[in-house]
């Protein structure tokens, strides 16, 4: 089976959607099937959309390259398309609606927890839905090396985010950071930050670290105790899932799709009572911690599942076919200004150094950008 994810993939630190790519590609990999990230072979069996913005740096193709794609090469490609942004995480406004237009293109919706489908659902979204709980790499997120509070040691709580949108939790770790100028708290309990701040934000009592991946990332989780998520109407994440897949208890924010990964597994808390379920799970995390290695979350399990997906669809394909309603003619363009677009995509992916030389430059403009804003922040 060939499989095309509309991704651009990247090294280093970029966020739970490159990971998913990453480990759902390398699955399929290690499966035996193929995997590309354009639409040049006119025999794809499964097309997967994760981002439908032309903006995204993320997104290698979009629902209007797919509708096309479907009219001129090949209209037995099936389609699928994951959904794991909304409105409502970054406060942004007519996303939800420009989702549900793209997701027309769809045979197939997966959306990344059951709270988000629910969101879309409500607003008119109801295109063949389903949820796939997202994962991370268990060989590099584990418990080995992870130690347990003693219950004497100071505690160690940490965080990591890629992005830097104030509803990410900002609110809530610097009621943390306040707390830990405190007399009851000042002796008793560090805080380590880890990835990108907002701008002009700064912590007075908490150790800040710059973004980290992989395994460089997994060794800094574990020399903490509990994990802390304060993440707003968060569709799904990663970070809290490497964090209890290293073996630390998650006290998490009851917000998004949140519970759905966390229940069991830490403890919950409103924006009115972070203070008194810092100390639950303070008083409780001998019971807590004992759990954890059950926390069932992870990118095998992740990643078996669409692939089952993939294949039920293609066992299903001409029942999948004849029900198709929505051709898609508004997005799709002339064959002439196609094949335009589509040797000039072909170009510039195939040219492979003036496609690293971007990525490259849009890297060392973002790692500039955030050292400037750090000497910005000390000086103030």
């Amino acid at each position: 089976m060939k499989i095309s994810i509309g991704a651009n993939l990247f090294e280093g630190p970029w966020g739970g959607g490159n990971l998913f790519v990453k480990n759902l590609s390398e699955y399929l990999l290690g499966n035996g099937h193929e995997v590309v990230f354009d639409l040049f072979s006119n025999d794809i069996d499964i097309i997967l959309l994760t981002d439908p913005r032309k903006s995204s740096d993320s997104s290698s193709f979009n629902h209007k390259d797919i509708f096309n794609y479907l009219k001129y090469v090949n209209s037995q490609t099936l389609v699928v398309h994951r959904v794991n942004e909304c409105d409502q995480r970054k406060g942004t406004k007519g996303l939800n609606e420009f989702i549900i237009k793209a997701n027309s293109c769809a045979d197939k919706t997966v959306f990344v927890s059951k709270w988000l489908q629910t969101l879309y659902e409500d607003e008119g979204q109801n295109n063949s839905n389903t949820v796939i709980m997202s994962g991370s790499d268990k060989r590099i997120f584990n418990n080995h090396g992870y130690k347990q509070w003693n219950g004497t040691e100071r505690l160690k709580i940490v965080t990591h985010h890629w992005g830097s949108n104030w509803n990410k939790g900002f609110d809530i770790y610097s009621e943390l950071d306040g707390l830990l100028s405190t007399g009851k708290y000042k002796d008793k309990i560090e805080f380590t930050y880890i990835g990108n701040l907002p701008n002009n934000f700064k912590f007075s009592n908490t150790k800040h670290i710059q973004p980290m991946s992989g395994k460089p990332l997994a060794k800094e989780i574990k020399t903490n105790h509990i994990y802390l998520t304060a993440s707003k109407n968060e569709p799904s994440g990663n970070h809290h899932i490497e964090a209890a897949q290293c073996g630390l208890p998650v006290l998490y924010l009851n917000s998004g799709g949140m519970p759905e990964f966390c229940k069991n597994f830490g403890v919950v808390f409103e924006i009115n009572n972070f203070e008194e379920k810092l100390n639950h799970i303070i008083r409780n995390y001998n019971d807590i911690e004992k759990n954890m290695k059950f926390y069932p979350f992870d990118a095998i399990k992740m990643s078996d599942e669409y692939l089952q997906l993939f294949n039920t669809m293609v066992k299903r394909k001409d029942e999948i076919i004849l029900s198709q309603k929505d051709k898609g003619d508004e997005y799709t363009n002339s064959f002439l200004i196609y094949k335009i677009k589509k040797s000039f995509a072909i170009f510039r992916t195939k040219s492979k150094l003036f496609n690293s030389m971007l990525l490259q430059l849009n890297r060392i403009y973002l790692k500039i950008k955030s050292i400037i804003l750090i000497r910005y922040e000390h000086n103030q």
